[in-house]
């Protein structure tokens, strides 16, 4: 990777726009000043110059009113979201304000344009699909889409339009910084107007390709979709990190699908050997292409968003390629470790019919209930008093959704769960029908036209069993 023409002379515009003693104290010489990443001046705390590899002071004295004056007075003007920049430049200053609005604290974020970063994604940008860049703060998302931009603009000759909400992209000012090349750029009036512009950009300028930055709100999401659904490309950050971090945001989710809760019909139920309230796919995602930044020199990427999404709700890995770019800049592309998903669907398959005499511990059931319905059927079981000697677990919807101590301990021994939505008798004994094999209770519990059971919940560990209940009410509620 190599960085655009002259960075050093951008970040000593930056220099300039602090205290003179403050700019005597940053160390231009050598590789120190490409090393520096941020300047942070808080109100009675000493100047901080921060580093890749380290922090160091820039003055023994506190930072006054002052000096914060001095900054603001230099930089472009603050907007709603507290950010200022440097016209031409792609710094960014960002200020912490008191209870009254006034400023006591800056951060100058030392911005550049890096060229080579997307040489790991770059077939995928060249494909035409819809691309979406997830990532932690400081990965580099925002460098990634500076350079996206570019290429498309210029080696592709595509129309490219960005839609700059904070200026990041291509810097404060009317004119946009030479690292964007031939894209086009519309900056945003409020952050709060995002979504607009990003139609706006679609009705009026014809673009082939869109690039937007930090999609954050349920209206932006919207509006990424209506755009998708007009044939251009997307090229775009959210706030996650993961793909699994999107699938648990409801927010967000629609950038993927969405994600809502179905109820099944017990003959369906019974096919795909699931309960009957499972989480499925919505609607096709907005972005084709899911990349999980790592680092500059790694990236995970889910070629297929809706394959990958389908096999995280049936509680399955999804496939997913890891991508490194090794010191001789080549990049070596092999299938990344499968990890199952901390957060699947309620749709667990039921454990096989078990085998001997079977202990069951009830959970909010009663137990006189259960001793009939066990003597009825005749299937080899007693109602246990103890957990500690129980071999299955029998409980309500409500009892399981609360979390109560029983279950959870249950789930943690990897004890089997088994869930009723209600406690009729007729439940009880489809149930143990269910997990028995034995037949003849269905019927009955038709009969009883009372609330249906749910299918088994088989051996969890608790962090997912709890994962899989927020995720589920969470849907069920929307």
């Amino acid at each position: 990777m190599s960085e655009a023409p002259a960075p050093r002379n951008e970040a000593l515009l930056l220099l300039e726009a602090l205290p003179p003693d403050l700019q005597q104290a940053v160390p231009v010489e050598g590789n120190r000043l490409d090393s520096l990443l941020e300047l942070v001046l808080d109100l009675g705390r000493q100047p901080e110059a921060r580093y890749r590899d380290s922090v160091e002071y820039l003055s023994e004295r506190e930072v006054t009113r002052e000096d914060l004056d001095f900054v603001t007075n230099r930089v472009g003007m603050f907007g709603e979201d507290n950010r200022a920049g440097i016209p031409r430049t792609l710094h960014r200053i960002s200020a912490i304000r008191n209870r009254s609005g006034t400023i006591i604290g800056l951060t100058c974020r030392v911005g550049r344009a890096v060229f080579g970063t997307i040489t790991i994604l770059r077939d995928l940008i060249e494909s035409g699909k819809s691309v979406l860049l997830l990532g932690r703060p400081g990965v580099g998302k925002t460098t990634m889409l500076r350079e996206t931009a570019r290429v498309l603009a210029e080696d592709l000759r595509k129309r490219v339009v960005i839609v700059d909400t904070s200026n990041e992209i291509a810097g404060d000012g009317d004119i946009p910084h030479p690292g964007i090349g031939r894209a086009r750029r519309m900056q945003v009036p409020r952050p709060s107007e995002q979504h607009a512009v990003m139609i706006e950009a679609v009705e009026n300028h014809m673009p082939e390709v869109i690039v937007i930055d930090e999609i954050g709100t349920e209206l932006e999401a919207l509006a990424a979709r209506t755009i998708a659904e007009r044939g251009v490309q997307l090229i775009g950050t959210a706030h996650g990190q993961t793909l699994e971090n999107l699938l648990s945001n409801p927010t967000l989710s629609d950038l993927i699908g969405g994600i809502q809760a179905v109820t099944l019909g017990d003959e369906e139920a019974r096919r795909r050997g699931t309960q009957k309230t499972v989480l499925e796919r919505k609607a096709p995602p907005t972005f084709d292409i899911l990349v999980e930044i790592r680092s500059w020199e790694e990236v995970c990427v889910y070629s297929d968003v809706a394959e990958a999404v389908d096999a995280m709700l049936r509680g399955e890995a999804p496939h997913a390629e890891l991508r490194v770019r090794g010191a001789d800049g080549n990049i070596q592309i092999s299938d990344s470790p499968s990890v199952a998903p901390t957060a699947p669907a309620l749709q667990r398959r039921p454990p096989a019919a078990p085998h001997g005499r079977q202990r069951i511990f009830p959970v909010g059931l009663r137990s006189d209930r259960l001793a009939e319905a066990i003597q009825e059927l005749g299937v080899p079981a007693t109602v246990e008093r103890e957990l500690s000697q129980a071999t299955m677990v029998m409980t309500l919807r409500q009892y399981y959704q609360r979390d109560v101590p029983w279950v959870r301990r249950a789930e943690s021994r990897g004890v089997p769960v088994y869930v009723l939505r209600g406690g009729s008798y007729a439940n009880i004994l489809r149930q143990l029908a269910g997990i028995f094999d034995s037949p003849g209770a269905e019927d009955q519990g038709d009969e009883e036209g009372g609330e249906e059971s749910d299918a088994a919940m088989g051996p969890e560990a608790a962090a997912i069993g709890q994962l899989q209940r927020r995720i589920a009410d969470r849907y069920r509620g929307e």
